[in-house]
């Protein structure tokens, strides 16, 4: 029994890194407000404010709780995703008329 598609699948993986983890977080908040298409299906969702708001809200504590933390790049990294996330989420929000 072989391991290679395994092995090949693993070897496409980045690294992770804290970077990479919230950039991770993003991307699941912008599938979750329907931005942006399901990685396996191709397909965009339909928004689901409730899902991006937790994964929003989970990035912000991981903000609160890294504080003092973070190297300069990963600090603004994260400020960027949040702050971005948090005006996609207002604008879907809107275009939902919620």
């Amino acid at each position: 029994m072989s391991d290679r598609p395994e092995a090949a699948r693993d070897a496409a993986m980045p690294e992770i890194d804290f970077s990479t983890f919230i950039l991770s977080l993003s991307t699941s908040a912008l599938y979750h407000l329907g931005l942006v298409d399901d990685p396996q299906t191709g397909e965009r969702g339909q928004p689901d404010l409730a899902l991006a708001s937790q994964t929003i809200d989970t990035l912000a504590i991981l903000q609160e709780k890294t504080r003092g933390n973070l190297d300069d790049e990963e600090d603004r990294l994260l400020d960027s995703l949040l702050y971005e996330l948090r005006m996609r989420f207002v604008e879907v929000r809107q275009a939902q008329g919620a």
